[in-house]
């Protein structure tokens, strides 16, 4: 069974992330604000795939002088779901 998931995002554009876990997987990730063509583009290539390999692939991604950023936060979402 799929479960939903939301995670409010610090430093970010984005203010929101929501997805989906089924099995280790994770499906239908949507970012809320942010560059939407980007962001966009992150939740089509991690669809379908193991969400543990996912979190560890983005984990520590940053944006500028940020100190994190929107891939990184889907990492830190994945973790908290997980």
């Amino acid at each position: 069974m799929r479960t939903k998931h939301s995670f409010a995002t610090k430093g970010t554009c984005s203010q929101q992330i929501n997805f989906e876990l089924e099995d280790g997987k994770i499906y239908n990730v949507s970012f809320m604000g942010g560059c939407n063509g980007n962001l966009k583009a992150i939740g089509k290539l991690v669809e379908g795939k193991d969400a543990k390999d996912i979190s560890d692939l983005l984990r520590g991604n940053l944006c500028g002088m940020r100190g994190t950023s929107c891939a990184d936060q889907l990492s830190k979402a994945i973790d908290a779901a997980l």
